[in-house]
């Protein structure tokens, strides 16, 4: 009886142990979501800044598309951004949903790194972002031509990300 309450704390910090052992291999871009296939949320939001008109659920239907949610005030956003801006000059159709922003801010940022966006809402308080299930920005969704969401990238788009994953998916659903 002794011995075995010598080995129980030795047991209980293997356990403890290998538990984060396993969460530390897996992937936190990878972050499942339930909305994976199923058809965005239902949302109209008015436009982020003047002369961008603002996003619904109804402009995603009809074509393929990246929805990226950003803000002015998220560093990881300024990084990947550059690269938004070259699959928009491409021809890729991207929406913006900005979170927690104020209209100048967006404007700023907007006018210093380009505006890859073709359409802006203001999700002002976060609750179009949390039907999404945005755990955070920037997080960036492919939607197809039926309006329904194939894949959800979290945290900063890298060139790998996009010559991998998203450009390989957007051929794929646009057939």
């Amino acid at each position: 009886m002794r011995r075995l309450l010598y080995l129980l704390p030795v047991l209980l910090f293997v356990a403890v142990a290998g538990y984060f052992a396993v969460g530390l291999t897996r992937d936190p871009q990878t972050l499942p979501s339930a909305m994976i296939d199923k058809p965005v949320p239902a949302f109209a939001l008015p436009p982020a800044i003047e002369g961008v008109p603002g996003l619904s659920a109804a402009d995603l239907k009809g074509q393929v598309a990246l929805v990226n949610v950003f803000a002015s005030w998220c560093a990881p956003c300024r990084i990947e951004h550059p690269l938004l801006t070259s699959l928009a000059r491409e021809g890729v159709t991207i929406f913006g949903i900005n979170q927690k922003d104020k209209p100048q801010a967006v404007a700023r940022f907007l006018t210093e790194l380009g505006n890859p966006y073709t359409r802006i809402g203001a999700d002002a308080d976060g609750r179009v972002s949390i039907d999404w299930g945005v755990y955070g920005v920037p997080e960036t969704y492919v939607v197809d031509r039926d309006g329904h969401i194939r894949y959800r990238h979290v945290g900063v788009l890298t060139a790998k990300d996009i010559e991998q994953t998203i450009r390989p998916l957007l051929r794929e659903v646009a057939r």
